[in-house]
């Protein structure tokens, strides 16, 4: 089976809830491609603004899962990637995706 990347395992919750995407997406009219990068942390791949907020309220409820949990996730998420923007670092110590030449050496 193939593997995927999914936050706080929210994938396996719907799917062991036996709730398709497509269901979801039928009920919200959020589109498949926003629900998937939803269960990914992708959360660039929202549409932006009010819109993320909201899909995610609106995915967490059709899977009855915690959404304040599931905000207070992308809260983090986002907050770490605009520090991460802001400063060019990707957390790893290093700047824009690099690190230094005396961290690979080990000097």
């Amino acid at each position: 089976m193939k593997e995927e990347k999914s936050i706080l395992g929210l994938s396996t919750i719907r799917r062991n809830r036996g709730i398709s995407l497509e269901q979801i997406a039928d009920s919200t009219k959020i589109s498949i491609r926003s629900l998937e990068a939803i269960e990914q942390g992708n959360f660039r791949k929202l549409p932006g603004g009010i819109y993320n907020t909201s899909y995610i309220r609106q995915y967490a409820r059709a899977i009855e899962y915690d959404e304040c949990a599931l905000l207070a996730f992308y809260t983090r998420e986002m907050a770490c990637s605009e520090e991460s923007a802001r400063t060019g670092t990707n957390g790893s110590g290093g700047y824009g995706g690099l690190r230094s030449a005396s961290s690979i050496m080990g000097s």
